[in-house]
């Protein structure tokens, strides 16, 4: 027996099922963690802010989201740049989930993508740090390694 699938107003797919931290789907009417809207709008700073208040605490699948809302919405001259942050937040939620090969992959298309924009980061994101912390966990996979978006203090 096939279930119908949830549909938005256009007829795309919505993935209805509860996911786990990570983003697993789990099974209909378990409990699960909510995920962000898809009508997600933030600023380029409210981005980063809770991007990183996801990773800090271990929600790497949502601060993914949260950065892919940002590229969709972003000029062209910053779209590569929100998109390998959020192919950073994936690398960390395939590390998560125990996928080793495909961390290292986004990790590595991640660390590349951000390359132009090291000189001259905006939005007071550290991209040369997280380019180095993105390459580190690539050479050395960690399950629990993070990625800071921003300088700490």
């Amino acid at each position: 027996m096939t279930r119908d699938r949830d549909r938005d107003e256009s007829g795309r797919a919505r993935n209805a099922r509860p996911r786990d931290a990570y983003g697993r789907p789990l099974p209909h009417g378990a409990p699960g963690v909510p995920t962000m809207p898809d009508e997600l709008t933030l600023t380029p700073a409210e981005g980063v802010a809770e991007a990183q208040r996801l990773l800090d605490d271990d929600r790497p699948f949502h601060a993914h989201e949260v950065l892919e809302a940002v590229w969709k919405a972003a000029p062209e001259p910053e779209r590569e740049l929100w998109r390998g942050l959020a192919q950073v937040a994936v690398g960390i939620t395939h590390l998560r989930r125990g996928n080793e090969r495909g961390a290292r992959a986004l990790l590595d298309r991640a660390a590349e993508r951000l390359e132009p924009y090291a000189d001259d980061p905006p939005y007071g994101v550290d991209v040369a740090g997280v380019i180095r912390a993105a390459r580190a966990l690539r050479d050395e996979p960690d399950p629990a390694g993070t990625v800071r978006l921003t300088p700490a203090g």
